[in-house]
Order: structure tokens, then C-alpha cells, then sequence
């Protein structure tokens, strides 16, 4: 099984996270807390928490920090006021971006991310405009030099779990999960003691779009570190095959 990897993006992801693990717990930690005012602070009974779980431990957030956000979460209801709100629009040469974001202000994030947009030459469309292109799934990336086990039994430990595809890349592994199996197969490797790169349920392209002029590629840029920088901003998805 095959497909296409990501791996050097989340590296080149990883590093830059390295230098701001505070903005990356604090965008978990949002997250926590909108997970735990919809469904509660067990996350055996809340799917949602469960994956947010899952994806602070992938990026290094100690249980302890884990914990803590859950229980000022859930001693804090009434003042977790965050909106889930979604963007979708276009960069250079007609490549997809979808922007996610928890915002206590939607005038103020819809400003800034038409900013971001526009600063790249891009433009936001209408809900639905290139969300059709991307296809809703748990993906956990295994670092090859951080993995000891052999790829059939990595592969079977997967599979067997409910993952829907396994593919051995150049530096990584790339397991693909359907997001209602993704906890299943998380927990699955989390027992086998496997290290993850990443495991985050995701928006992953159907086709990539290739940009060879440097404008377009400094343009694309500058659109999605302007998104990084953003506090309100939780995920960006694309299609740009870097």
C-alpha cells in the first residue's frame, strides 16, 4: 500500500513547533476546552476529547499539562466561549486551502485570515468551494529512525486495529484510519509502545497542485505563515505538493 506522504512537511512542522511549544499547547488547550463544554471531561465518553488527547501526547504535551487543561476546562464552562468557525478558499494557481478556528471574535478572525489570503495573492470563497477536494481522515506518521519495529508487524498492528491503509515511505510510516476508528488504532499503537510523529484526525487532498514559479511558491508562503502567526487559527489544510 502506498500513498502520498507528508513526512517532510511535518518535520519542517516539527522544527518550527519546537521554537513555540507554548502557542502549540495553548492552541491544544483551546481545543480541550471546546472538546470538553460539548461532550465532558471523561474522554472515554467523549470521542472528541479523546482525539484532541491524542493529538497533545503526539506533540509532546505532558499528562500532567493534559490533565490540568481538562480540569480547568471542566471547572470552567461557563466561561469557554470559543466558536468553531471555517474558512475555505483558493492560493496561486488555483491550489485549495481550508483554515480552521476557535474564536471568542469571528469579526476580528474573518478579518485577519481575508488578510492572509489577500497578502498571497489568494482569495476565501464560500463554504464548500474546495472542501469536496479533501477526504476526512485519522492519520498517524511514525518516524522510521525513532521506530524499531519491523514494517509487516508495524503494518499488522494497524490493520488489524481498523486502519484503512499503511504505507511504507522513504523516512516515515503512514497509517490512514477512518476519523471514527482513528482512537482504536491510536490506542492500538499507543500499547505496542510505537512512537508517533503525528496522529491528528485530518483533511487530506485527493490531488496535489504543483508550483514551480517562485512568486506562486512566496506567495503560498506568506499566505500560510501569515495563518500560522494567528492565535485563532487551530489547523490549515492544502493541496500544494511541497
Amino acid at each position: 500500500m502506498s500513498g502520498h506522504s507528508k513526512f517532510a512537511n511535518i518535520k519542517h512542522k516539527k522544527e518550527k513547533n519546537d521554537s513555540a511549544k507554548g502557542k502549540i499547547f495553548t492552541r491544544i488547550g483551546r481545543e480541550i476546552a471546546v472538546a470538553v463544554k460539548e461532550g465532558g471531561p471523561d474522554p472515554n465518553n467523549n470521542s472528541k476529547l479523546k482525539d484532541v488527547v491524542a493529538k497533545a501526547k503526539a506533540n509532546n504535551m505532558p499528562n500532567d499539562t493534559i490533565d490540568r487543561s481538562i480540569k480547568k476546562a471542566a471547572g470552567d464552562l461557563g466561561s469557554v466561549n470559543y466558536e468553531s468557525v471555517t474558512y475555505e478558499g483558493y492560493g496561486p494557481k488555483g491550489t485549495a486551502i481550508i483554515v480552521e478556528a476557535l474564536t471568542d471574535n469571528k469579526n476580528r478572525t474573518a478579518a485577519n485570515i481575508r488578510n492572509a489570503f489577500t497578502k498571497g495573492y489568494g482569495n476565501v470563497g464560500t463554504p464548500g468551494c474546495v472542501s469536496f477536494m479533501f477526504d476526512k481522515k485519522g492519520q498517524i506518521i511514525i518516524d522510521k529512525e525513532e521506530c524499531e519495529m519491523d514494517a509487516d508487524e508495524l503494518m499488522m498492528i494497524a490493520l488489524d486495529a481498523g486502519a484503512e491503509d499503511f504505507s511504507d515511505e522513504e523516512e516515515s510510516y503512514e497509517i490512514i484510519t477512518d476519523p471514527d476508528d482513528f482512537s482504536k488504532v491510536l490506542e492500538a499503537l499507543e500499547e505496542a509502545k510505537v512512537p508517533m510523529l503525528e496522529a491528528d484526525v485530518t483533511m487530506i487532498p485527493q490531488t496535489y497542485v504543483e508550483l514551480t514559479d517562485e512568486t506562486d511558491i512566496k506567495n503560498i508562503n506568506k499566505t500560510l505563515d501569515l495563518l500560522d502567526d494567528d492565535d485563532d487559527v487551530q489547523n490549515v489544510y492544502h493541496n500544494w505538493d511541497e
